[in-house]
This record gives structure tokens, sequence and C-alpha cells, in this order.
């Protein structure tokens, strides 16, 4: 039961720290990202088991909120943005769309970003489109904190991959995304990750599903199979993140030499004074423990 719990809270403590950990490798441009903003459209826990088409998040409001957490200059940039884009014609609306989403994801705000591509995606039905909005839906899904626009994110990101799999349904990163949004809550689990496997079947070296199998692996407690898949990922392409589960799924084994080498060099690669200082006191209690 001890070892249970404590499982858990490794696994938690692993997912934040590794969300720090990725923000701070990121090429991050303007403004640091601040929390994400509730829309107004209540969507309800059991919104992710319906259909995707159904998930609405109001722009407007979305954007509203988030110009108020960013600097007047930069929103009054956005203000002039979204007047062009409102008084653009049918066939322009594309163009000025693909503004605001450069100019949204420039500022880290992923939510209107998301919005203004998946308006594109619709006006310019291509594949690469649709995997974009999906990307930026699910980049939106994994950064917010709010619990009520979480679900509407991830249905919109199911709907998105959907929509890239109907232009090309042997297209991996389609496959991918789309297996990812059933196993965080868009259908039965274990379809998903039969998704992520059959991609990593014809593509060994596919690094968002491998990626996503270990963390999948490591939130069922399979945390054999996790360090199995991490370091086939740091033989590919090593990253803080790859290190830094690594390190948790030793530590969950009670293998702390080896998850101090992990958390180590996760360090070192990640080069953030936050997260050095976090690990610094994870492999300090962790040599206690030796």
């Amino acid at each position: 039961m001890i070892n249970s719990i404590r499982s858990k809270q490794a696994i938690l403590i692993g997912a934040v720290v590794l969300l720090i950990a990725f923000l701070f490798t990121r090429d991050i441009k303007g403004l640091v990202k601040p929390k994400e903003q509730t829309s107004s459209t209540p969507a309800g826990g059991q919104m992710a088991a319906q259909a995707p088409a159904t998930a609405e998040i109001n722009l407007e409001e979305v954007s509203t909120a988030a110009k108020n957490m960013i600097k007047a200059p930069l929103a009054a940039e956005i203000t002039t943005l979204e007047t062009a884009y409102k008084s653009a014609s049918e066939s322009d609306k594309a163009k000025e769309a693909k503004l605001l989403a450069k100019k949204w994801d420039d500022l880290e705000q992923s939510v209107p970003s998301a919005l203004y591509l998946e308006i594109v995606a619709n006006k310019e039905q291509t594949l690469n489109n649709w995997l974009t909005a999906g990307d930026t839906f699910m980049k939106a899904f994994d950064n917010t904190r709010d619990s009520l626009l979480q679900p509407a994110l991830l249905q919109k990101a199911n709907a998105s991959y959907s929509s890239a799999m109907k232009i090309d349904s042997n297209s991996n990163d389609a496959k991918t995304g789309l297996g990812i949004t059933i196993v965080n809550g868009m259908g039965a689990p274990m379809s998903g990750i039969a998704m992520l496997m059959d991609v990593v079947k014809k593509d060994p070296k596919n690094l968002k599903a491998n990626m996503s199998l270990g963390t999948f692996a490591m939130k069922s407690g399979q945390f054999d199979k996790a360090i199995i898949r991490f370091k086939s990922i740091i033989a590919m392409k090593p990253s803080p993140d790859a290190y830094f589960y690594l390190g948790t799924s030793y530590e969950n084994l009670g293998k702390n030499t080896e998850a101090i080498d992990a958390y180590e060099k996760s360090k070192k690669l990640a080069a953030n004074a936050t997260l050095s200082k976090f690990i610094d006191d994870k492999v300090i209690a962790l040599k206690n423990k030796n």
C-alpha cells in the first residue's frame, strides 16, 4: 500500500517537473506563458466521451481574457490583427487567421492560437493544417490547469486529428495524435495504445509515439516497460524529459543509483536553475536512502 502511494506521488512530481523542464528548454518567444484562461462555455467532465464536433470554446472571450494577461502594446497589436481579420473577405480570412495564430503562438498563448489554426484548417483543408491545429490544441491541453477548459481542448485536438486521418489514413503523425487523445480520455485507452503501437511498429524511431507509450506505461505502474521505452528514446535523441522520466521510473523501482544518474543527465541537458535545484534536492534525498 505504501509503495503504491509512493509511486503515485513520484509520478505526479515527475509530471510537474517535466513540464518545467519542457517549458524552459523550448524556444520561448515574447512573454513567459501565463496561466490559460477559462472559457465561459463550460466543458463538463463527460464531454470528452462525446462526439468531438460538439466541443465549443468562445474565441472572442478567450482572446479578451488572454489580452488582459499581456502587456498593453502587445494587446493592441492583437486587436489590430483581429480588426483586419473581421473585416477581411471570406477569401482572405485564412490569411488573416494565420497571422493571428502566429502572433498568439509567439506570446505563448496556445488556446487562441489553436482556435485560429482551426479556422485556417476549416478553410484550407490540408493534412498539415489539421495536424498543426491538433498539435496546438494538445499543447494548450497539456499546459492549461483549467479543469473545465481541458476536456474541450482535448476534444478539439481529437477532432483535428480525425480530420487529418480522413485526408491521409496512413499518416503516422495523425495516428499518433489521435491515439494520444484517445488514451487521455477520448475513447477506450487500449484502443489508443494499440494505435500508438501500430505507429511504432511501422516507424520504430517515432519519438512522439514512443514517448507517449513510455509515459502511459508509467501511469499504469509498468515501470520496467517504461524504462525500456525511455532508454530507446535516449538512444535516438537524448532529451531532458526522457532522462527525467527514466529517472522517475528507476526511482519507483527502488533503483536509486540509476535514478540519480538519469536525473543528473536531465539536469545537465535542461540547464535550468529551477529544475537543477529540484534535482539537486532529489539526488540528496536518494543518496540518503542508499
